[in-house]
């Protein structure tokens, strides 16, 4: 088998076939470097691409064998978002008012990719500290178009099929967006489930690890063998809720489309649906989330603005000066509520998940805004589990994602979902405009 056959493989084989002698990482490596170079001068989807990825191939290659220890993302490239630390790359978060000097040691969830047999391709770009302000990344399907943000590098690096796996984070629509603008499958994990030491934020009680992967079927693969966790079978026998996110805003006739096709997809994946009735919260949690999140940013990035307020984007002073006019007692307020209404969901659907719109519509024309975050915000401040599913497209072929987001403990389920769906979403006709 050729090594650009190798690239179109599931995660899983792509190690396997590392492991077993078919390719070795430093081929593999070498071939998603090409890949990666090819695409960057149409997609500007990295800020510093890694000079020791050979070095890092070579090792896992020392390793490998049929009797060696199973590292599941052996050889297995991966790019990093620029808010990450990756030992001996600058963390800029997009900020030309960041050091230039290298980090020291790897973000704990680099780490750990690292000691699961993955190879660090580089850092791929961020909005300014992960709000607003865009970079440089294009949409791979249509590159007038927004990749969205603010994990746009690795939802574009991911999407274009140079790269198998990225990490991302989210704050509020940071990774969900971008994934459906993209065409990724993507992963938010729930909060407080991984150490985000290494990890610069903007708010600690929203900001969460996520991952991108090309199908949902590697998502599952790379998640489990990140968590350690085995993913537990679902049951068919709880409702899915159907969202249709008109509570929160305008949703483009593609999208509503799709949302209106998801009860039929869902039958035909086995699963009972109802509507969700809870537009009342969803627009408090979302409300809620913007009060949160703006006061602990200003928190956050205070000694920045300080210093560099002058230089720094408008959005990203708004919302500094936001939530400097926001108090304490208004934040612990929304957390409150927070609690208080997720209490209230689960008494209404249990552990059931709710599917809805990733995003308002497909990637909007031009690169000076990044779309609107707005339908993750209520989920983002729940700290649910979130995957989106890629597959649907426009008749002009960008992108539409789902999103489904699940319960802590519930990932399996979850998951079952989202691969059932994926295939029905490829399988259906272009959504029209």
């Amino acid at each position: 088998m050729v090594i650009a056959e190798h690239l179109t493989r599931s995660i899983e084989d792509q190690a396997a076939a590392v492991r077993n002698g078919d390719v070795t990482a430093e081929e593999l490596a070498s071939a998603v470097r090409q890949e990666i170079e090819g695409a960057e001068t149409r997609i500007a989807a990295w800020v510093h691409l890694s000079t020791e990825t050979g070095d890092q191939a070579r090792e896992r290659d020392r390793g490998r064998g049929r009797d060696s220890e199973v590292l599941p993302l052996r050889g297995i490239s991966v790019g990093v978002k620029d808010l990450i630390d990756v030992a001996g790359i600058p963390t800029r978060a997009g900020s030309s008012t960041t050091s230039a000097d290298p980090a020291l040691a790897d973000a704990p969830c680099v780490a750990r990719l690292r000691e699961l047999g993955a190879v660090v391709q580089g850092k791929t770009v961020t909005t300014e500290f992960g709000y607003f302000a865009p970079g440089p990344t294009r949409n791979p399907f249509a590159i007038d178009h927004t990749p969205g943000g603010s994990s746009s590098g690795s939802a574009a690096a991911v999407g274009a099929g140079t790269l198998p796996l990225a990490l991302g984070t989210q704050t509020a629509g940071s990774l969900t967006r971008p994934a459906s603008f993209c065409g990724a499958a993507g992963m938010v994990f729930a909060q407080d489930t991984t150490d985000l030491a290494g990890v610069r934020g903007l708010s600690e009680s929203l900001d969460s690890l996520g991952m991108l992967t090309r199908t949902v079927s590697d998502l599952a693969y790379v998640y489990s063998s990140f968590t350690g966790r085995e993913l537990q079978p679902s049951s068919t026998d709880s409702t899915v809720f159907v969202w249709d996110g008109t509570a929160l805003g305008v949703i483009e006739p593609p999208m509503a489309r799709l949302i209106e096709q998801a009860p039929t997809l869902l039958r035909e994946a086995g699963r009972a649906t109802a509507p969700l009735e809870w537009d009342d919260q969803v627009r408090e949690l979302a409300e809620d989330h913007l009060t949160v999140m703006a006061h602990e940013a200003a928190i956050t990035l205070d000694a920045v603005y300080n210093q560099h307020g002058r230089t720094l984007s408008d959005p990203l002073r708004q919302l500094i000066n936001d939530g400097r006019n926001t108090s304490e007692g208004d934040r612990d307020a929304a957390l409150v509520r927070r609690g208080r209404l997720r209490e209230q969901l689960v008494d209404r659907i249990g552990r059931s998940i709710i599917v809805g719109p990733a995003a308002l519509g497909p990637a909007p024309a031009g690169l000076a805004a990044t779309g609107s975050p707005v339908l993750s915000r209520p989920w983002q401040l729940l700290g649910a589990p979130v995957v989106t599913v890629p597959g649907a497209r426009t008749v002009a072929g960008l992108p539409l994602g789902l999103q489904l987001i699940g319960h802590l403990g519930h990932e399996g389920e979850l998951f079952d979902v989202a691969i059932a769906l994926e295939a029905l979403l490829r399988a259906l006709p272009p959504v029209q405009d």
